[in-house]
């Protein structure tokens, strides 16, 4: 027989949005029903930033060994076992998972249905032999690796995010279709761990970012023995006694075919908005995601949709972000508006390159005057040490100092870009940063320096000179 539940919050989705919603709702005091169809955790535990960032920490361990020589430190080149490095990935996942797991979650109060979620009405879903009638319901499904129709591909057997981490091998050379974050994150790590690694971008790589920040990231995939190619076209693929081949077309109209032993596609995600009836709900959607409004409503007031599913940035601290708009809004009745003026991304190469606000060219188009402000890592004295001196720090603002951007490429970029999330989160303008004490040596001071710059026409004119000559004569 069926079971009826009567809740105040219906999540469909066990990932970093639905996870957050659910937590927060029963701890909260609400009546809560997760509803889960595959693995707890989602995209990102189980095929995206835990894995991904752990075969890149693998990685950078393996480089850093590499060039160990320059610090005076001999050493061999790194013994690379596959087992090792897949064990260290699902080792990871392992560590995470009980933060995520069912067993938590019941424990927290909310009750986990492991099943697939179908609307059967405004506030009415069915998983499995359970019908869950909500206050509000959250939809919280994510996103899956978008794959092209390129002919031969699905004979030819390809991985997307959701295989390459549980292969049984590591790669000899692995041919990564698409050159977004992903792409040039997994080809990175790849190249670090031993592969040969070619990139195959229709347009150019990492188009979101400011391109002379991308400029930094590319120069040292170059150098790490990455070949990239963009602006090409593929036109099929095959299965070769080796592995595989891709034909394309470069800008040129060049013909080329390209072996290697195994194809990763990256390029770019998918709402996954199928299977849940969501017509028999009033929600309106399209493959781009469901539609919301600045409150993450649908156009059934009463669901909301949260994270990738929702469109736009496509992260998961943005899921987490929109989490906490839901709760304002199903729980507490209050009008919270999602606010991305401050969403920062960070793609984790070496060096990493992170985002907040408007780059140089996005906030042209919007705002009459702008200032750039730049500064290089080969001046700051901790990354002389460290040998971390390519990369630099590019600010954004008004005359006035109003801070609209900034990107970092450089190490730690990830790390040292919250200085400006808070600052455009909070309004603090550039004069804020410039007179932070930051400590010596760090990396930290980039941002000090490039803040303080703001100043350097006005401080070292001839007026302030003709000034400083003038109070002189008073002793």
């Amino acid at each position: 027989m069926g079971k009826d539940l009567t809740v105040d919050i219906c999540v469909i989705g066990g990932g970093s949005g639905g996870l957050s919603v659910a937590a927060g709702a029963s701890q909260m005091g609400a009546r809560v029903v997760l509803i889960e169809k595959g693995k707890m955790g989602g995209d990102c535990l189980n095929y995206g930033c835990v894995p991904s960032k752990a075969m890149l920490a693998a990685g950078h361990a393996a480089e850093a060994h590499r060039q160990s020589a320059r610090f005076g430190v001999a050493a061999d080149k790194p013994g690379i076992d596959s087992k090792g490095v897949f064990g260290h990935i699902h080792g990871t996942i392992a560590a995470i998972a009980p933060n995520d797991s069912v067993e938590r979650f019941e424990g927290l109060g909310v009750r986990v249905i492991q099943a697939p979620a179908k609307f059967t009405g405004q506030t009415e879903v069915t998983a499995g032999d359970t019908r869950v009638t909500a206050r509000r319901v959250v939809v919280a499904t994510g996103s899956s690796a978008f794959v092209p129709p390129i002919p031969g591909l699905k004979e030819a057997g390809y991985h997307t995010n959701e295989t390459v981490f549980y292969a049984d091998r590591l790669p000899s050379h692995l041919i990564v279709v698409g050159g977004g974050p992903i792409g040039i994150e997994l080809a990175q790590a790849h190249r670090h761990l031993g592969a040969k690694v070619t990139v195959l971008e229709l347009f150019t790589v990492m188009p979101k970012d400011d391109p002379e920040l991308v400029d930094v990231v590319r120069r040292q995939l170059h150098e790490d023995g990455i070949e990239i190619m963009e602006g090409v076209t593929i036109t099929g693929v095959e299965k070769t006694d080796a592995g595989v081949a891709v034909m394309l077309k470069t800008a040129a109209a060049a013909e080329r075919r390209i072996e290697g032993s195994d194809i990763l596609v990256a390029t770019g995600r998918r709402a996954n908005v199928d299977g849940m009836d969501l017509e028999k709900a009033g929600i309106a959607y399209s493959p781009k995601g469901i539609e919301v409004d600045a409150r993450l409503r649908t156009s059934n007031k009463k669901v909301f949709a949260i994270g990738d599913v929702a469109g736009g940035l496509q992260f998961t601290h943005m899921a987490g972000y929109h989490a906490g708009v839901v709760i304002k809004n199903a729980l507490f009745r209050l009008p919270a508006k999602v606010d991305t003026r401050a969403a920062p991304w960070v793609t984790y190469t070496t060096p990493e390159l992170a985002q907040v606000g408007l780059t140089e060219a996005e906030a042209a188009k919007t705002t009459d005057a702008v200032r750039v402000l730049r500064w290089p890592y080969h001046e700051n004295d901790r990354a002389q040490a460290e040998g971390a001196t390519e990369g630099m720090i590019k600010a954004v603002v008004t005359p006035k100092g109003k801070i609209l951007g900034c990107g970092i490429a450089g190490a730690h970029a990830g790390e040292l870009i919250q200085t400006w999330v808070l600052a455009i989160g909070q309004n603090v303008k550039i004069g804020g940063i410039a007179q932070m004490i930051a400590p010596y040596p760090t990396l930290g001071e980039v941002s000090k320096r490039a803040a303080g710059s703001f100043y350097t026409p006005q401080l070292f004119s001839e007026r302030t000179r003709k000034i400083v000559r003038f109070l002189a004569r008073f002793g």
